[in-house]
This record gives structure tokens, C-alpha cells and sequence, in this order.
């Protein structure tokens, strides 16, 4: 019985060093993407927070049109309606899922 438990203490031991060299490797490999994954991480939870306050957004935007009425007409009252309808839309789909 000894003997038995001196071979699984020695796998063991390989599979714990085993392990420890993948961990490093794979810290190693993934080093380069740590950045762009923050980022990625960063985006994420700016859209949660969007998508947790469509209100504020939609007020926001409200708010802009109020302050430079001149611009909006400028540009085309039609054209402004029809991104707002559609970013709505997409608040709205967002906040149903």
C-alpha cells in the first residue's frame, strides 16, 4: 500500500509542476491581449450602463436639441428625427433583452 501511495504522491508532484509551467505559459501567451481586453471589458460596461438608463440617454440627447435648436435646423429636421427614431428603436430592443 506504501508503495502505491508513493507513486500517486510522485504524479502528483508532476502534475502540480505540470500545471504551474502551463500557467506560466499561458500567462505568457496572453500577456499581449491584456490591453485590448481591458478595453474590450471597459466597452462592456459602458453599454450595461446605457442600457440600464435608456432615460437619461433619451434626456441627454433632448437636452442638446433644446440648447442648439439653430443647428438641428440646419441640418435637416427630417434627418435628425429619423436617427432619433432609430436610436430608440435600438434603446428599446436593448433594454428588452
Amino acid at each position: 500500500m506504501s508503495e502505491k501511495l508513493k507513486r500517486l504522491a510522485e504524479r502528483r508532484e508532476r502534475l502540480v509542476a505540470q500545471a504551474a509551467a502551463q500557467r506560466l505559459a499561458l500567462a505568457h501567451n496572453i500577456e499581449p491581449w491584456r490591453r485590448p481586453l481591458a478595453r474590450v471589458d471597459q466597452g462592456l460596461a459602458v453599454l450595461r450602463y446605457i442600457k440600464s438608463r435608456p432615460a437619461w440617454i433619451a434626456g441627454g440627447v433632448a437636452l442638446l436639441a433644446a440648447l442648439r435648436p439653430g443647428r438641428a435646423k440646419a441640418a435637416g429636421g427630417r434627418k435628425w428625427l429619423t436617427r432619433g427614431w432609430a436610436t430608440w428603436q435600438v434603446v428599446r430592443k436593448l433594454r428588452s433583452r
